[in-house]
């Protein structure tokens, strides 16, 4: 029963096809929600990068993201920065509902992991809280890590992080300052199945790292051993 719901899955996706025809983010061809010419437009982040929150290096070398703190999370990657049409794709799946826009995206978050590999045992997506969840109806990072778990292979476990606050949305925060203070003892672990466990950490878009860092602190105190962050996108 098992390996036929993964088949019944891709059915409903090709008839949903065949009735709502894709429409690309980027350009509005038909056939794709990213073509291929949009996709080869993308804000790819290239080398050198901070091996800590992954953004680009100056023409000195150095990180204009990083706050010299130490971090709980141990390294941020992405493949894209956050603008063009990686961000109208990422506000397409996070706030109009297109959550068929997933698998697309979890392709390319794969394919930036066969070229850039994160060590790994489990996938863990940043939560929202359960407020938030019945108001959007779904958690986009959620998506993410499922569609991505089936491509790598990976199991996920998006049940285990709990956010406990409700607070504004990070997009909206003002400073850096103050979203670190947003998710100042945030999250938590409901159980310990993540103990002695490394961890790749899922979500949309990073800002400044405070999300991300505030869930590595959360599930390193739940006994994970290390915490590395994958995000579609970095807002430099």
């Amino acid at each position: 029963m098992a390996d036929v719901l993964p088949q019944i899955a891709r059915l409903k996706r090709v008839a949903l096809d065949l009735l709502f025809p894709p429409y690309c983010v980027g350009c509005g061809r038909e056939g794709s929600y990213i073509c291929d010419r949009c996709a080869r437009e993308m804000p790819f982040i290239y080398p050198p990068i901070c091996a800590v929150c992954g953004r680009p290096l100056s023409p000195e070398n150095r990180c204009t993201g990083c706050s010299g703190e130490k971090t709980e999370i141990d390294c941020i990657r992405a493949p894209f920065l956050f603008n063009g049409i990686i961000r109208r794709a990422i506000h397409e799946l996070k706030y109009r509902n297109l959550r068929a826009l997933a698998p697309r995206l979890a392709v390319l978050l794969n394919d930036f992991l066969i070229d850039n590999p994160l060590t790994g045992e489990v996938i863990v997506p940043v939560p929202i809280h359960r407020k938030r969840l019945r108001e959007r109806g779904y958690n986009q990072s959620s998506l993410l890590a499922r569609e991505l778990a089936g491509l790598c292979g990976l199991p996920v476990m998006d049940n285990c992080l709990v956010r406990r606050t409700y607070l504004s949305s990070q997009a909206r925060a003002a400073s850096a300052d103050d979203r670190r203070k947003n998710v100042t003892g945030a999250f938590t672990c409901a159980d310990g199945r993540l103990k002695g466990k490394t961890v790749i950490l899922i979500d949309d878009v990073s800002t400044s790292g405070a999300t991300m860092n505030a869930c590595a602190g959360a599930l390193k105190a739940a006994g994970a051993t290390s915490v590395r962050g994958l995000v579609l996108a970095l807002e430099l």
